[in-house]
């Protein structure tokens, strides 16, 4: 007669396929523990990333994992595949710093932002329109998208380390000036920087979120940080903050674009991700396609939505899903482990005071490393696909806006065909989308005239 685990075992092996694809429920809460471990960094990064939106960052560390935790129970219900959500890096910085800082949206706004593009993402998935969408943008684009981002964050990671200063800090010509570590905020960052990279480089599980403590410890130690005077309980005061009209105030081609780009960034980001996962977990078809990829790209693109909602930004598909399929996971049971360790991980929010900008720096330093690594994949030896790659990497974080790099990518793919007649080769979604970036750039030169 089956015991009551033996019962429930044999549930969860029928329901994720657990023995159908060569794995065990051992194996599958194990792949979790790791996927959460290198993913769990988020939690208290997050806060610091969106710190320009003025929220509590108790309330957006807890946001945060409540987000992580029911979207990456939905995709391992729903798509039956080891891929574990939470809040994408990159999209948060161009909320904070592109949204906020520059566009002046308020933080409702910004988050509206996020919702609008999720619906967006999601009314194309359901009409089956991402294939005309990825066919439509070049591949060297796709990479620049990821490259100019991890340049952003890296960027950002120095600029919060006091590593790099602006103009009129250094009374210089040069805009930014590299200023050596004699301050206990630098000396914390060079230190940090270290510990993340002999961590990451020792293949240290959870080297991230490992080093952010270990840093934390040692703002407090030099007195970087004061230890608070008491913690708070979890928050959600983020949640439902949102504004669907406050992009709409900075005009409508603006707002169009502006959302089109936060989409843009959001597709190619899931479908780089989902493939590079699926295929390492061996799950492939014989054509070399993801069975059934609509429900992992419906729960991916309700998660940007999510995001917005919950106030903590687009909630995408990890790529560090990857130690847990190197743990042996092949099944959504893995992001349900990683979902509930998430949802456990609420209570530990509070500490989210202790988190501050330079303790966070040397991971953002690191994960840009890693994002950028793209860009070996572009081939810069054609002027046709190299140059606009590299309008759109550079101008991303010198601009700190993500609608000005692809913008200029887009103009520039598009200019470059034309003066060598290859028409032909112009899908009509790059027509009309360069043409809609060439009005915003020369907008104000078009208001003088009219």
């Amino acid at each position: 007669m089956a015991t009551g685990l033996d019962a429930t075992q044999s549930g969860l092996d029928s329901y994720f396929k657990i023995s159908e694809r060569g794995s065990t429920l051992g194996t599958e809460v194990r792949a979790g523990v790791a996927t959460y471990l290198v993913m769990a960094y988020i939690v208290f990064l997050n806060p610091i990333i969106l710190d320009p939106l003025g929220f509590d960052p108790v309330a957006v560390a807890a946001a945060t994992a409540l987000a992580a935790g029911l979207l990456s129970i939905t995709m391992g219900l729903y798509s039956n595949y080891p891929v574990a959500m939470a809040t994408g890096l990159g999209i948060n910085a161009a909320v904070a710093f592109q949204l906020v800082v520059g566009e002046g949206l308020t933080p409702k706004g910004a988050m509206g932002v996020i919702v609008l593009e999720g619906v967006v993402v999601t009314i194309l998935v359901l009409a089956g329109l991402r294939e005309a969408v990825m066919k439509a943008v070049p591949n060297s684009l796709k990479l620049a998208i990821a490259v100019g981002i991890g340049l952003f964050i890296l960027f950002i990671g120095l600029v919060n380390g006091d590593l790099i200063v602006g103009l009129d800090s250094t009374n210089s010509d040069v805009p930014v000036a590299f200023i050596f570590p004699n301050t206990a905020t630098a000396s914390l960052t060079l230190v940090g920087l270290v510990i993340a990279v002999v961590l990451y480089a020792r293949k240290i599980k959870g080297a991230l979120i490992l080093t952010i403590a270990a840093t934390a410890i040692l703002a407090l130690i030099f007195g970087v940080n004061d230890w608070p005077s008491d913690f708070p309980g979890p928050k959600f005061d983020t949640l439902w903050q949102f504004d669907l009209g406050n992009v709409f105030d900075l005009g409508v081609l603006v707002a169009l674009l502006t959302i089109f780009t936060f989409m843009l960034t959001d597709f190619f980001d899931t479908m780089g991700t989902a493939t590079a996962i699926v295929e390492q977990a061996g799950l492939m078809d014989e054509e070399g396609e993801i069975p059934e990829v609509g429900k992992l790209l419906l729960a991916d693109s309700a998660g940007a939505a999510v995001g917005g909602l919950f106030g903590v930004s687009s909630n995408t598909s990890y790529i560090e899903s990857s130690a847990g399929v190197a743990e042996g996971g092949r099944t959504g049971l893995t992001s349900v482990v990683v979902g509930i360790l998430f949802l456990v991980t609420i209570v530990l929010s509070p500490l989210a005071v202790l988190i501050s900008g330079p303790v966070t720096a040397a991971v953002l330093i690191l994960i840009g490393f890693l994002m950028v690594g793209f860009v070996r994949e572009i081939d810069f030896n054609d002027l046709e696909e190299g140059f606009p790659a590299l309008l759109a990497i550079v101008l991303m974080p010198l601009t700190y806006s993500i609608t000005v790099g692809i913008g200029a990518g887009f103009v520039m793919h598009t200019l470059i065909k034309v003066v060598k007649g290859k028409f032909e080769e112009i899908p009509v979604l790059m027509w009309v989308v360069s043409a809609a970036f060439a009005v915003y750039f020369a907008q104000d030169l078009l208001l003088r005239w009219f």
